[in-house]
C-alpha cells in the first residue's frame, strides 16, 4: 500500500512539474504586448475629498453631445440628471431638476422618437427633461451594421467598467498614434497604445519588443478646433478628451460627491463614538483592579 502511494505521489509531483514548466514557457508569450498604462488627467474629483468641476462637466457634455452622441448612447441617463446636485447644470434655485430652465432648453434641442397619441404613427418631437438620452441607433443590430460590424458601446457607466476609469478614457481618446513600422493592420482598424490587446500575431519585427496596445475600430473621434468652448478653455484634442472623460466619470457615478461626504461624516462619528466609549470605560472601571 505504501509502495503504491509512493508511486502515485511521484506521478502527481511529476505532472505538477510538467504543468509548471509549461506555464513558465508560456509566460513570455502571455506577457507580450499589453496596453500602455493610462496617463493621468489630473481630475478634480480624484481622491477622498475630490469634487467634480462643474465647468468641466459642462464642456464634457458639449463634447459628448456634438461628437460622441452620434454613435454612443447613454441609456441610463435622463436629461433631468444634468440638473442633479453636483451635476453639470445644477442650480440650487431649482432643487427639482425638471424645473431647471437650462436643462429644459438643452433637452428641447434634441429630437426623440415617439408615437402620436391620436394616430399611433411614429413621430419626432422635442425632448423633455423626463426623456432618456437619445439613442443613436434603434437597436444593437443597426448599430453594428452602421459601424462595420462593431456596435459602439453604451457610455453610461464606461468609467466604472474600465480600470482607471476617467484616466483610461482620456488616454484612449487622446492617444491615437500612427502604427509602428512592422505592424500589420487591417482596413477599418486603428492603432492605439492604450487599447487592450496583444499585437504579437500582427508584429513582424523583433518579438521581444512587441508594441504596446491594440487595434480599435473607432477612428480618432476628436480634432483640434472641433468643438467651440465659450469659456476660453483650449480647443484641443487633449482638452476635449479630458473634459468628456470627466463627464463620463460623472455619468458613471453621479452621486460620488454625496457618497464621499457621507463617508467623511461617518468617519467623524466613529471617531467621536470611539472616544466616548474609551472615556466611559476609563470612568466605569476607574480604581478597579483588573
Amino acid at each position: 500500500m505504501i509502495g503504491k502511494l509512493t508511486v502515485s505521489t511521484t506521478k502527481i509531483i511529476a505532472s505538477a512539474a510538467v504543468a509548471l514548466g509549461l506555464l513558465a514557457s508560456a509566460a513570455p508569450a502571455l506577457a507580450a504586448g499589453g496596453a500602455a498604462h493610462p496617463r493621468s488627467g489630473g481630475f478634480s474629483f480624484e481622491g477622498p475629498f475630490g469634487t467634480f468641476d462643474q465647468g468641466q462637466l459642462q464642456r464634457g457634455y458639449k463634447v459628448y453631445q456634438e461628437v460622441c452622441a452620434a454613435c454612443h448612447g447613454m441609456n441610463l441617463m435622463h436629461y433631468r440628471n444634468l440638473g442633479d446636485r453636483n451635476g453639470p447644470f445644477w442650480n440650487p434655485k431649482y432643487p427639482n431638476p425638471n424645473d431647471n430652465p437650462v436643462v429644459k432648453a438643452l433637452a428641447a434641442e434634441i429630437q426623440v422618437a415617439d408615437i402620436d397619441s391620436e394616430t399611433g404613427e411614429p413621430i419626432q418631437r422635442d425632448a423633455t427633461p423626463a426623456d432618456r438620452f437619445r439613442a443613436p441607433y434603434p437597436n444593437a443590430t443597426a448599430a453594428a451594421a452602421g459601424n462595420g460590424g462593431a456596435a459602439p458601446p453604451d457610455l453610461s457607466v464606461m468609467a466604472k467598467a474600465r480600470h482607471d476609469g476617467a484616466n483610461y478614457i482620456y488616454s484612449l481618446l487622446s492617444g491615437y498614434r500612427a502604427a509602428p513600422a512592422g505592424l500589420q493592420i487591417r482596413d477599418g482598424q486603428h492603432y492605439n497604445p492604450y487599447m487592450a490587446g496583444d499585437l504579437t500575431p500582427f508584429w513582424t519585427g523583433d518579438h521581444d519588443h512587441v508594441p504596446e496596445g491594440g487595434f480599435i475600430a473607432m477612428p480618432p473621434p476628436l480634432q483640434n478646433g472641433q468643438v467651440t468652448y465659450d469659456d476660453g478653455s483650449p480647443q484641443t484634442v487633449d482638452q476635449y478628451a479630458k473634459d468628456v472623460a470627466a463627464f463620463i466619470a460623472w455619468t458613471s457615478e453621479p452621486k460620488m460627491v454625496e457618497r464621499k461626504q457621507a463617508g467623511f461624516g461617518v468617519m467623524i462619528f466613529l471617531l467621536i463614538f470611539a472616544g466616548l466609549t474609551y472615556a466611559s470605560y476609563r470612568r466605569i472601571w476607574k480604581g478597579v483592579a483588573h
